[in-house]
């Protein structure tokens, strides 16, 4: 099939069910409202109370980081770049073990909001400002380039204005988060997983009945030299190899669902340490399904447009398009269908854009507001909502950025990388090695950081050039090109002139890094940087002292952390326990009176006693 005469519009049942998925969103913001107007405290706003269970939060966790940028992103880059991406399901299950390994047990146990008190606790108040300051700039850059993706699609669909469906978005997220706090946004994020599935799997049915079956996708998609899963390649200046996402993907992820205040603020807010890491296993489940539709999509794609690519053939102006195209193309005839699909991508995005809002009112309250300024409990909750107010109109703001943007992909993992790489890094070092000190973390972090931002500013102003982006062929063979100058004829504002024109001056002359250093996948700054921070960081700590530092107990990983180390204390003798882990940090304990699994009640509690300055434990059946 190649690129149809006419194309679909959206009719009144595309409103109806676009509109009906806002309203129920809105909808749950407002019961929660109602229904917790009784519980007034900032913990209760924030963070659910801690009294949520396994099954929401983890459709909460796949919801919120696979948002309207998997949804139109991926697909685009199977198109472009093959089905390596599929890759990433090793790379999930690699972030899920060790973050429910290793970031999990520590963060949980502490009883902490915010992950950057954690920073402080183990370190000092400058690396923590430092930390929080990092994660506010990462989260609203990120934030406005998913605002602006369900907007382009709106605008490609449906003729909907750009900036109207931009400030709709962030408008309709602000709400249901100040109105319901963190559990408005988990159940939120449950039903908007829903609706991300069924976008995914009207376009993968109708195009199997379009291509006449799975197997002629595939086909199409193996001679179009799609299939190229198994590229071993260990060259890092390819965008795309086994290598570069096994390593710089699970990098880049663990960034996020290891310290990212959005994830950990949700698995934190489950009523037990089992049901947290449960969480995140559940978890695993959604993001391989969301994963494989997404890739097929992108299969799809390929094998309906193998003759007349819609892009390079100016019907659309960027690859990010392709997906609404596809859907207007194929599903014109099937009314609400397309509605169904846009409501996909805008459920994403509410999904990503209200974590982040939750997540960003909860830092700041408690960075910046309750270790400095005196509140009773009920103006932080106010300020909690006030603050969601402002980050929302903020994010609106920024997404106007997303519009230099070339790839939906590859910019959101970039921010991830050069922010959150270092990032990584810091509260690794600080989990991982009890000789890390508050000198070498800062030192460490700024190094990291000027690393990551130098390749990652420098990849920007002088891209990769077209033979080694490794882009897969296109064909416009089978094009009516008569039929193409009428068809399309919209303009889409994916770039800003003036920065456009800047931005070729300067990659008119390519210095000798442009091809080398700046060259190098962007898959690999969130590694890059999380490695350089802990080898710089440990370095320094142990050139100022870091060995005669006195660790408070349950601030690093200790053998009583880890599910093995549970499950091999439960197994084997008693003689043999201590053979294993010992961080040398917390004290000793005998194997025989801790239990191999998790449940309610069983969990370490820490409590800071601000008075004294220090932090004293309490434990339930574990002691």
């Amino acid at each position: 099939m190649g690129i149809s005469s006419i194309v679909g519009t959206f009719g009144i049942w595309d409103y109806v069910v676009f509109a009906l998925m806002l309203i129920i969103s809105a909808a749950i913001g407002i019961y929660y409202a109602i229904f917790d107007r009784g519980e007034k405290t900032t913990k209760d706003f924030l963070i659910g109370g801690r009294r949520m269970t396994a099954v929401p939060v983890s459709l909460s966790l796949t919801a919120s980081f696979m948002s309207a940028v998997t949804v139109l992103g991926t697909p685009s880059e199977v198109y472009r770049y093959g089905a390596m991406f599929g890759v990433f399901a090793f790379s999930f299950l690699l972030v899920v073990i060790v973050c429910s390994e290793v970031f999990l047990p520590v963060f949980y146990r502490l009883g902490i909001t915010s992950t950057y008190e954690y920073l402080e606790m183990r370190f000092n108040t400058v690396v923590r400002l430092c930390g929080t300051a990092m994660f506010i700039f990462l989260t609203v850059l990120y934030t406005g380039v998913v605002i602006y993706a369900p907007a382009l699609a709106l605008n490609q669909v449906t003729g909907f204005d750009l900036w109207g469906a931009v400030v709709s978005t962030g408008i309709v997220c602000t709400f249901y988060c100040t109105m319901g706090g963190l559990k408005a946004v988990v159940w939120t994020d449950v039903f908007q997983v829903g609706i991300m599935f069924a976008g995914f799997l009207s376009v993968i049915t109708r195009s199997m009945v379009v291509q006449n079956g799975f197997s002629a996708i595939i086909n199409d998609s193996y001679h179009g030299g799609r299939l190229n899963i198994w590229d071993f390649d260990p060259n890092p200046l390819r965008r795309q190899t086994f290598w570069t996402i096994i390593l710089g993907g699970t990098f880049t992820w663990m960034g996020v669902y290891g310290v990212n205040q959005a994830q950990v603020q949700r698995y934190i807010s489950c009523k037990s340490m089992f049901h947290a890491k449960m969480s995140l296993y559940l978890n695993l489940v959604g993001l391989w399904v969301i994963l494989f539709c997404s890739v097929f999509s992108g299969l799809c794609l390929y094998s309906i447009y193998k003759d007349c690519d819609p892009w390079t053939s100016q019907i659309i102006s960027a690859p990010d398009q392709l997906m609404p195209y596809l859907v207007l193309d194929i599903l014109r005839d099937y009314p609400g269908v397309p509605g169904l699909f846009v409501a996909s991508a805008y459920s994403g995005t509410l999904s990503t854009v209200s974590s982040s809002i939750n997540a960003l009112a909860t830092v700041t309250v408690e960075d910046l507001v309750k270790p400095y300024f005196k509140m009773s409990d009920r103006k932080l909750s106010w300020t909690s909502k006030g603050l969601n107010l402002l980050y929302g109109a903020l994010c609106i703001g920024v997404a106007g950025m997303a519009s230099l943007m070339d790839s939906l992909i590859q910019a959101v993992l970039s921010i991830f990388g050069v922010v959150g790489g270092p990032l990584l890094g810091l509260f690794a070092l600080g989990i991982l090695f009890p000789c890390a000190n508050a000198t070498g973390s800062l030192v460490g972090l700024v190094c990291g950081l000027c690393l990551t931002l130098w390749v990652g500013i420098g990849a920007q102003l002088y891209p990769q050039l077209p033979e080694k982006a490794m882009s897969l062929s296109l064909s416009t063979a089978n094009c009516n090109f008569s039929f193409i100058t009428q068809a399309f004829n919209k303009t889409f504002p994916t770039q800003l002139p003036l920065l456009t024109t800047a931005v070729q001056d300067l990659a008119a002359y390519r210095p000798y890094l442009a091809d080398n250093l700046y060259s190098l996948s962007f898959m690999y700054f969130s590694t890059i940087g999380t490695l350089s921070v802990m080898a710089v960081g440990v370095t320094v700590s142990l050139l100022t002292g870091g060995r005669k530092q006195n660790l408070v107990p349950g601030l690093t990983l200790t053998k009583e952390d880890l599910t093995f180390y549970h499950m091999y204390c439960f197994f084997k003798p008693k003689d043999r326990h201590e053979e294993l882990l010992d961080c040398g940090v917390n004290p000793k304990k005998a194997c025989g009176t801790l239990n191999p699994t998790f449940s309610d009640g069983e969990v370490d509690t820490m409590e800071e006693n601000t008075g004294k300055n220090n932090l004293t434990f309490s434990h339930d059946k574990r002691s």
